[in-house]
């Protein structure tokens, strides 16, 4: 059965939530952490993280008062298997492609 891929592309969708994104691949981070690196209200940044949470690409928890957000690589897994697919199919392609220069190139 092929996961549900909506809600994370949904998240990936937009640019800031993919710096978002790459940051906590570094590390955990609270909401003021993550807003210190954007010129936007720290609620559109919560908004944000959010849509990243709901996509499954960001796990959350408590630390006392304090939410640490960071990556879930995990979650893109089942998207990077559906972006295979087109990996594939263009190195199908190239490889006929580069096949038929040579050919031409050797007839010539």
């Amino acid at each position: 059965m092929t996961p549900d891929l909506q809600p994370a592309f949904r998240a990936l969708a937009d640019p800031t939530r993919r710096d978002i994104l790459r940051m906590l691949g570094d590390r955990e981070m609270t909401i003021a952490e993550v807003s210190e690196n954007f010129d936007m209200t720290r609620a559109a940044v919560k908004k944000h993280l959010v849509m990243l949470s709901d996509g499954g690409l960001i796990n959350v928890r408590a630390e006392g008062r304090e939410k640490l957000n960071s990556l879930n690589a995990d979650a893109l897994r089942p998207v990077m298997h559906w972006l295979g697919w087109f990996d594939q199919f263009w190195d199908t392609r190239l490889d006929a492609l580069k096949n038929v220069i040579e050919q031409e190139e050797t007839n010539d």
